[in-house]
């Protein structure tokens, strides 16, 4: 593992979300100024969901072709810009414009993970993997609050300092990160680069074991975005929370995903196979969501979120891990873009599905759906991908890519 390269991903990765989640929860405040309603405030967030699922693919398999550090510089200057466009927002339309431009070029992550696995050797992997979720989680900790102590002196301020945030990272990734995609790295390269064609992308979902991590990634994503979506709104009509009492326990739930994912995952990946870790989570969650649909008090709330955030911290950690071993090395950039993608096509249904649940049939709804659908995981995990005859070659040194006929 090149811990110099790996220092620096992190870096980046943390300053960029620390940018993101610095304005994302005054979002629906800013809206509000411009006399939004909350349909076009639902929408204005969606945004940038819908522009990361058609953009994180893009930008994942340009990362293959031309290297992970242009396409790094390129996203974080669309970044740059559209917290810039946010800034200066004197309409209703630029925030729209801001947050589709972010959308776009702002699927980043997944061309960090990409940099990440080109830097790590395979047992290594997951550990590197889970430390750039900590550096996510972290961001996401310290963003919000700092954002909200911004607002005080307006809106705009938080979003010029996420704009400012963004410049620095800028500036770090061009003088300080390195191209990972070196030209050895290129030369072992055998087969030719995928191009960048929607079809191209969707072959990955026609190999029935990067197809089953996919499809796992999918319904985990929304069991677990109904609770992150949901929660909110969840505290205050179960157990009228106030805000800062809500965000006590999302603050919890994310210090406890960064101990996760800084320190466990790689301990937990040097002793068990990934394929047994990954079905042990999904039961895991299942049975954490259960809690959550039936929790009695606020006490159990605290203590139910402890397995939440071990089982979500890990598979997310453990997927994209799985997912860059299963594929050929020109393909990792591509198939983390698609994950990606389908991360964020759960962001987009989830606040809709998990409002309806809540509203219609009561408190405990979102839980159990969540729970509901982890059974199905778990089953379908178990059947697809535990003790997968291509999981006996991710220990091994090499890659072990996924032929096309698999």
């Amino acid at each position: 593992m090149n811990n110099k390269r790996l220092f620096s991903i992190i870096l980046v990765v943390f300053i960029d979300l620390l940018g993101f989640s610095l304005i994302l929860p005054l979002l629906p405040y800013y809206a509000e100024t411009f006399k939004a309603n909350e349909t076009t405030t639902g929408i204005l967030i969606a945004s940038y969901a819908v522009m990361q699922l058609i953009g994180a693919p893009i930008l994942g398999r340009l990362s293959d072709r031309f290297g992970r550090r242009p396409v790094l510089l390129l996203s974080v200057f669309g970044t740059f810009l559209g917290f810039l466009l946010l800034g200066f927002a004197n309409a209703l339309w630029m925030l729209f414009a801001s947050r589709i431009l972010d959308g776009l070029t702002g699927g980043n992550l997944s061309v960090a993970q990409a940099y990440i696995s080109d830097v790590t050797d395979e047992k290594s992997r997951s550990k590197g993997l889970g430390m750039i979720g900590a550096a996510f989680g972290l961001g996401f900790i310290i963003g919000p609050v700092t954002g909200g102590l911004l607002s005080q002196w307006g809106y705009a301020v938080p979003a010029f300092a996420a704009a400012a945030i963004s410049f620095i990272n800028l500036i770090l990734i061009y003088a300080w990160l390195p191209e990972s995609l070196t030209e050895e790295k290129r030369s072992q390269m055998n087969e030719k680069r995928p191009a960048v064609t929607l079809n191209a992308l969707l072959v990955a979902f026609q190999r029935p074991f990067t197809g089953s991590l996919l499809i796992t990634r999918f319904f985990f994503g929304l069991a677990f975005a109904i609770f992150q979506t949901i929660f909110s709104l969840y505290a205050l009509a179960k157990f009228n929370l106030t805000a800062r009492d809500t965000g006590f326990v999302l603050t919890y739930v994310g210090v406890l995903s960064v101990i996760v994912q800084g320190f466990l995952v790689g301990r937990l990946t040097s002793r068990f196979r990934e394929d047994v870790l990954i079905t042990a989570s999904v039961v895991l969650m299942g049975i954490s969501l259960l809690g959550w649909a039936l929790a009695p008090s606020v006490l159990w709330l605290y203590i139910i979120m402890t397995p939440t955030a071990l089982s979500g911290g890990l598979l997310n950690t453990l997927l994209s891990s799985t997912l860059t071993k299963a594929v050929a090395p020109q393909e990792v950039g591509g198939i983390l873009g698609l994950s990606a993608a389908v991360e964020s096509s759960t962001r987009i249904i989830a606040p809709l599905l998990g409002g309806v649940l809540l509203q219609q049939i009561g408190t405990w709804a979102p839980g159990a759906f969540g729970a509901v659908v982890m059974v199905g995981v778990s089953i379908y995990v178990f059947i697809m991908i535990y003790n997968h005859p291509i999981v006996a070659t991710l220990k091994q040194s090499k890659a072990a890519p996924v032929p096309a006929s698999d």
